[in-house]
């Protein structure tokens, strides 16, 4: 089982432009995710997806692989989608990890309990939960949330439930991390989006109504997403 990481680090962002480069702890925070990401025990080859010169050339300059890529893509699956592209690495890698650039303190093992998923032969599509017991955040529509069968299998997405009508104690809040298949990410980017993906703004929703199946790990890890200078404050406090 060969595995492709990859870290989309785009430049513009509408809270935080140029987050990528932000230091922290004497480090850009990209190269904190590629060194956290070259600690795990499953990745075989790592690649950071950008579409900034300057990223580029921060990534080349700590020894990372960099890979450049269109400023037109909405999100990054399609992003990693174009990397793939490259036929020698279609032919070389059975999956794919979408490793998010902006958690600069995401644990290792996370990454691996994640490709451990992979070991289910119908598992297409892979993501990760963390159960939640804040019953606060049920109605904040920031935190979604996934539902899944008996086998771990997703079934839905949401942004808001009702406790009161279903007098639950807990849930699984979704962690943003995928892994995909080299040939379901080659398909499911070329998808029309759907009415639920639209109405909710949740691309995996995309994946579910046509079918696809999504398999969910629980973990006990989540790291801080820095989206924000308000949350790279408080990594830098947690970095040093």
């Amino acid at each position: 089982m060969k595995i492709l990481g990859i870290i989309p680090a785009r430049y513009e962002s509408t809270r935080f432009p140029g987050k990528p480069l932000a230091d922290i702890a004497g480090k850009p925070m990209i190269q904190h995710v590629f060194e956290r990401c070259l600690q795990t025990k499953t990745l075989s080859k790592i690649i950071v997806a950008t579409d900034n010169q300057l990223i580029y050339d921060t990534v080349i300059s700590f020894g990372g692989e960099v890979c450049m890529t269109s400023t037109n893509h909405l999100n990054g699956t399609s992003r990693c989608a174009e990397v793939l592209s490259h036929s020698e690495l279609v032919e070389e890698y059975d999956y794919v990890i979408n490793i998010q650039g902006d958690e600069p303190l995401i644990n290792p093992i996370q990454i691996d309990e994640l490709t451990h998923l992979f070991e289910d032969a119908n598992a297409q599509i892979i993501t990760q939960v963390k159960k939640e017991k804040d019953l606060s955040l049920l109605q904040n529509p920031n935190i979604v949330k996934a539902v899944f069968d008996e086998n771990q299998y997703a079934t839905d997405f949401v942004r808001i439930i009702q406790n009161s009508q279903f007098r639950i104690h807990n849930f699984y809040k979704h962690i943003g991390i995928y892994g995909f298949k080299t040939s379901v990410l080659q398909k499911i980017v070329q998808l029309a989006p759907t009415e639920n993906e639209l109405r909710l703004h949740l691309e995996q929703l995309r994946w579910l109504d046509n079918g696809y199946k999504i398999k969910v790990g629980i973990t006990e890890h989540e790291s801080i997403s820095v989206d924000t200078p308000d949350d790279l404050e408080k990594v830098r406090k947690l970095a040093l």
